[in-house]
């Protein structure tokens, strides 16, 4: 559930911008998946990709390959079915065979549309999805609905059109991919970190049904809200109270609209934050501003009433809850799979991890939990993911 760190990147490595031409549109109605557009927002040698990378914190692996990253927009459904676009990356390694590994990078929490990885050169989101390409994966990173140039807001932490967002990303990467004479494998490497964590969980499980995993590594997911997250974040000591209450109020503001679980905000909310913390989630304020509009803790945030009934659970709230959930209980990978997290961590309790790792093994599945240490949520996505471009290497 990570907000996404703006860092200082090279201006140079987003050089050599240009528009990759689109075919005629088409004579019938517009399909799922369909490229609205395609632009080319930066090209790097391997040198320059690897100086980059150090910038983001990435310093190993080195990469193998320069890289050419596509903004792309595509077409996609929103929450209630109807037609809508969103964005994404499409990363290519540079002078690499014509057929290529696939792997989506689901991203982390981000309230902003314009931090988003399509959008912000300084986004760790980006970084971790060049990292993936300069090691010779053809790299596929959505911005789910309502972020980066997708219209609305976004639906934070609703895994369904989470997946199906990414699932017409895919479809829409292939095509790019084509227009350059690169070939992605249907075989899919699935990661993720934080909010995209359980993103990569759900989007697996899809994936399998299709017959295209290959392999899921997710990192510092929510996989367990109502039983580790929640319950830490209001009762326990080991989360850090601000970061709490960001979550709490992005996640509400968003399952409400989907889940009705409050008439009005003030059923939820405390005054004075009832009457803007709605506002303070619409995709236009920076993180900065958000955390400046809240309170400390989220005691201050939430009405005693409310708290009460995240420890017992019902309706709307519940149905929030358990739609989300699932991901690690509701199916049995039959794909490598290797769950990441960081005991340290002050955003997302490593309880999560393990009640993910509990719900596997549960079901047969031999994942292991692999604690990357005491660092903070941020952290452990550094220390995870080059382990993780290692391991999917192997495979």
């Amino acid at each position: 559930m990570q907000r996404t760190p703006l860092r200082t990147t090279l201006a140079a490595c987003a050089a050599a911008l240009a528009l990759t031409p689109l075919s005629p549109a088409h004579a019938v109605a517009p399909t799922r998946g369909d490229v609205v557009s395609a632009t080319r927002i930066a090209v790097m040698a391997k040198e320059k990709t690897a100086e980059y990378l150090a910038t983001m914190s990435f310093g190993s692996p080195k990469p193998k390959y320069g890289v050419e990253v596509y903004r792309v927009v595509y077409r996609t459904i929103a929450v209630g079915g109807r037609p809508t676009t969103a964005s994404g990356l499409v990363v290519l390694p540079r002078g690499k065979n014509r057929r290529l590994r696939t792997v989506v990078y689901e991203h982390g929490t981000n309230p902003t549309k314009k931090a988003a990885a399509t959008v912000d050169p300084g986004s760790y989101d980006r970084a971790a999805s060049i990292l993936f390409a300069g090691a010779g994966f053809g790299t596929v990173a959505p911005d789910y609905l309502g972020l980066g140039l997708g219209p609305g807001r976004h639906p934070y932490m609703d895994h369904a059109s989470e997946t199906s967002a990414s699932l017409d990303m895919l479809r829409a990467a292939e095509k790019v991919a084509a227009r350059h004479g690169r070939v992605l494998d249907r075989r899919v490497r699935v990661t993720g970190f934080s909010q995209g964590g359980a993103a990569a969980m759900a989007l697996g499980r899809v994936l399998q049904a299709k017959g295209r995993l290959a392999a899921l590594a997710p990192v510092s997911g929510p996989y367990d809200v109502e039983h580790a997250e929640v319950p830490e974040g209001l009762h326990g000591t080991s989360l850090d109270p601000r970061e709490v209450t960001f979550y709490l109020g992005y996640w509400l503001t968003s399952m409400n609209r989907l889940h009705h679980i409050y008439a009005s905000p003030s059923e939820a909310f405390r005054q004075p934050y009832s009457a803007t913390v709605e506002t303070l989630f619409d995709g236009d304020h920076t993180p900065a501003e958000i955390v400046t509009g809240l309170p400390a803790t989220p005691r201050e945030l939430l009405t005693p009433a409310f708290i009460k009934r995240f420890d017992h659970p019902t309706g709307g709230l519940a149905q929030a809850l358990r739609r989300n959930d699932d991901t690690c209980t509701s199916w049995t990978p039959h794909s490598p799979v290797r769950v990441y997290a960081a005991h340290g961590d002050k955003d997302v309790t490593i309880r999560n991890a393990e009640s993910c790792v509990r719900a596997l093994r549960a079901r047969g599945v031999a994942a292991p939990l692999i604690d990357v240490g005491d660092t903070d949520h941020n952290g452990s996505a550094l220390r995870s993911v080059p382990r993780i471009v290692t391991w999917f290497s192997s495979l």
